[in-house]
């Protein structure tokens, strides 16, 4: 009898071992799953407006090219500059770089570019770089998904 009871007493420890190892490996799979399944973040996409970089939006003087850079991260305009600016183009449009002053002090201050102020000195230059500004900032929206 009694070594029957020792083969008992084995298989119950090998039950007890087994149970153990199931219920660990079961919370390791659930842990797994927690960890690594997409988690739904509809608050975060909202206030993601770009995709974060360094994007441009030329503007064609006579026969120079200017280019309007915007940097923006996941949820603001960072800043606003001119890239290429030649001399002539500057003494020929001497309003342009006032007038982006201007109006990236207004953009980075509301995160829009509606209902923006500029004199009437500057008023058209004003318009173009805002249209070029738009351009750039179209190219760093995220898409909406449908």
């Amino acid at each position: 009898m009694s070594a029957k009871t020792k083969i008992v007493v084995l298989r119950m420890k090998e039950l007890v071992y087994t149970g153990i190892f199931a219920v660990l490996g079961i919370l390791l799979v659930l842990l797994l799953i927690y960890m690594f399944a997409p988690k739904k973040e509809e608050a975060s996409e909202e206030t993601m407006k770009y995709v974060a970089g360094v994007y441009t939006s030329s503007i064609v003087f006579q026969d120079r090219t200017v280019d309007v850079e915007v940097v923006v991260d996941e949820n603001a305009i960072k800043s606003i500059s001119l890239v290429n600016l030649d001399e002539t183009v500057t003494a020929m449009y001497p309003l342009m770089e006032p007038a982006l002053e201007q109006l990236t002090e207004q953009i980075l201050e509301t995160q829009s570019t509606e209902n923006l102020t500029y004199s009437d000195d500057n008023q058209y230059t004003s318009m173009v770089l805002l249209r070029a500004i738009d351009q750039a900032l179209e190219k760093a929206e995220i898409p909406a998904e449908e």
